[in-house]
């Protein structure tokens, strides 16, 4: 089978998919959803084997990065045994997940037997009443828990993920560097995304950009330039005298559409080939009208990437510029 045949019109060539699995959550992160989410119905929602069979053929396109997303991912059932069978795929360079960290505590070992060798762990506040209201749930503690739990678990490097706010937790950016140093763990600063309608802050006055997180951390470390490539969007700095590096990931502020090697795939089986964009191809459809035809899959998977737009036009005023919230598109 040839690989790597997924190109796109700008022919940056596609080797990341951030799989969706589920589009529930056990929190309800301000930015990220509602707190009366309405949830897909579960025959909506693609089976393990049709998500292995999206995976699989993205795998035999050239996909060589899986990151399983969600909603949050570890509340979908029996979600191991998926895992287990992607954990086996010898092409795949690097095998994933995005977390909030609630179900780690008992997880992150059986994790890393069933072969995923990374994890990001939302974090942004390291204030029990802040998380709280960043989340909708009174969980820090137990987040934490599952944070110790994945470094004794061994994996190859975790990372927290942090949504950095003006005026809600812009002043905790030096604390969460501290807990990740100590730790020996990485650090991503997140620009907030204008994806769905919030009712609980103003996106326009809450921005804080890469550069502004990254001048204050200076004041107290010195960063250099990293040369670490994880094929997402972040850009790293070394702290100078530990292991930790930071990254920023600058939707607004620095573009990184350029070298966009991802796409992902909705929990209800849609292909989202740019985040700020709505258009998305049901797989879905395809997958029940023609089960376990590979080809036809792959197929449409290579005429969809003729339609990958060059980049997203996202803007810090109060305007949606995509109706779907973050969990329903998989983080």
């Amino acid at each position: 089978m040839n690989t790597h045949q997924l190109v796109d019109p700008f022919g940056r060539r596609i080797t990341y998919l951030r799989l969706s699995v589920t589009d529930r959550c056990d929190f309800r992160c301000t930015y990220c959803m509602s707190e009366d989410m309405q949830f897909a119905p579960r025959a909506q929602i693609l089976s393990l084997e049709e998500l292995y069979a999206v995976a699989d053929a993205f795998i035999g396109l050239g996909v060589r990065r899986i990151r399983i997303t969600g909603g949050e991912p570890l509340v979908r059932k029996n979600l191991l045994s998926l895992l287990q069978r992607l954990g086996e795929r010898d092409e795949l360079d690097d095998l994933a997940i995005t977390t909030n960290g609630s179900q780690l505590a008992e997880m992150a070992a059986p994790l890393r037997a069933a072969g995923v060798r990374r994890l990001n762990i939302s974090l942004d506040s390291l204030q029990r009443e802040r998380f709280a209201a960043f989340t909708r749930r009174d969980k820090l503690a137990q987040v934490l828990a599952g944070i110790d739990a994945a470094r004794v678990a061994g994996f190859d490097r975790i990372k927290l993920n942090s949504v950095v706010q003006s005026g809600r937790n812009d002043d905790e950016v030096l604390d969460l560097v501290e807990f990740a140093i100590e730790r020996g763990l990485d650090i991503s600063f997140i620009e907030e995304m204008p994806l769905g309608s919030v009712v609980s802050h103003s996106r326009e006055q809450t921005f804080c950009s890469s550069d502004e997180v990254r001048q204050r951390i200076e004041q107290r470390h010195a960063l250099v330039r990293s040369s670490k490539v994880t094929g997402g969007p972040s850009r790293y700095w070394q702290v100078v005298g530990t292991q930790t590096q930071v990254g920023f990931i600058s939707p607004h502020s620095h573009n990184f559409c350029g070298d966009c090697n991802r796409v992902r795939v909705t929990a209800e089986g849609k292909l989202v080939l740019c985040l700020g964009h709505d258009n998305a191809l049901d797989l879905k459809r395809l997958l029940r009208a023609h089960p376990g035809d590979g080809e036809r899959l792959r197929q449409a998977l290579i005429e969809a990437l003729r339609l990958k737009p060059e980049r997203h036009h996202f803007a810090t005023d109060e305007q949606v510029q995509v109706v779907r919230f973050m969990s329903m598109t998989g983080g």
